[in-house]
């Protein structure tokens, strides 16, 4: 009797050859799988927070990208601003008095815009000018101050007897970053009542005070901290021990404008 091998007239060599034949349709399928996993994986690393590719390094830190030109920092700023309000081409250009056209070339750092026009676009977009050029601006800002050099300041606390040391100043166009010594004397008069925008961290040095944020009353001693919404009224609300020393630090996440639109300073404690 014919072997079952044979009775759909294939040969053991020619069934193995297509079994053969078929793991490799198999091999093929799963590399090529895996590969579509890998890039899915690399996709997916490139656009989760925290799973970013690192950047090149150069001497054993991440390599600074390459400088822009102000027609690309004005062309990035504009184009990035115009979305971030919803505003169309057309509409942006009639604020700005140019046409679509020319806008669409200053977006696409094709043509170099006048002084009149970067001013224009800038009111436009309500920021300030500079804010156009920040993306050329690649100079980091340091500010050291040696032991008991900090220049004095005048603050709002001034005339009660507080007494400020200004440590440094970054002004960016994203905000302020500042921080104070400040200075309590038997002479101080407590006042509770400072308010401003930002966020605000004050850390006790030296004495003992009562410190008040809105209707919470905190006793403060060397070593002692408070971070609070600096909205909400605050300030020292009874001096304990003098001198009291703190550091009073505070962040601001954007400027205020003064009554004619244009950043003002802000003014803390």
């Amino acid at each position: 009797m014919e072997s079952d091998d044979r009775s759909d007239g294939t040969t053991p060599q020619r069934k193995n050859q297509r079994n053969a034949g078929k793991r490799s349709e198999v091999k093929r399928r799963e590399d090529t799988r895996h590969k579509a996993e890998r890039h899915e994986g690399t996709r997916y690393e490139s656009r989760v927070p925290g799973h970013e590719l690192s950047p090149p390094v150069a001497g054993g830190r991440p390599a600074s990208p390459p400088p822009k030109s102000l027609e690309q920092s004005i062309a990035e700023t504009t184009r990035q601003m115009r979305h971030a309000r919803g505003l169309t081409l057309s509409e942006l250009a009639s604020r700005v008095g140019i046409s679509r056209q020319m806008l669409s070339k200053i977006e696409n750092a094709q043509t170099s815009a006048s002084l009149a026009t970067v001013d224009a676009l800038a009111k436009a977009l309500e920021i300030p000018v500079t804010s156009l050029f920040r993306a050329a601006d690649h100079e980091m800002q340091v500010v050291f101050s040696k032991a008991g050099e900090a220049p004095e300041t005048v603050r709002r606390g001034s005339n009660l007897g507080h007494h400020y040391r200004l440590l440094g100043q970054l002004a960016r166009h994203h905000g302020l970053f500042e921080p104070l010594l400040v200075t309590l004397t038997e002479e101080s008069r407590p006042f509770p009542l400072f308010q401003h925008i930002g966020s605000e961290f004050v850390y006790v040095l030296e004495g003992v005070m009562d410190y008040q944020h809105q209707d919470s009353t905190f006793r403060m001693e060397p070593g002692d901290s408070v971070l609070f919404d600096a909205e909400g009224v605050h300030g020292p609300a009874r001096i304990i021990t003098a001198p009291v020393r703190f550091l009073s630090v505070f962040v601001t996440q954007e400027r205020p404008l003064d009554p004619l639109g244009e950043p003002d300073a802000v003014v803390s404690h």
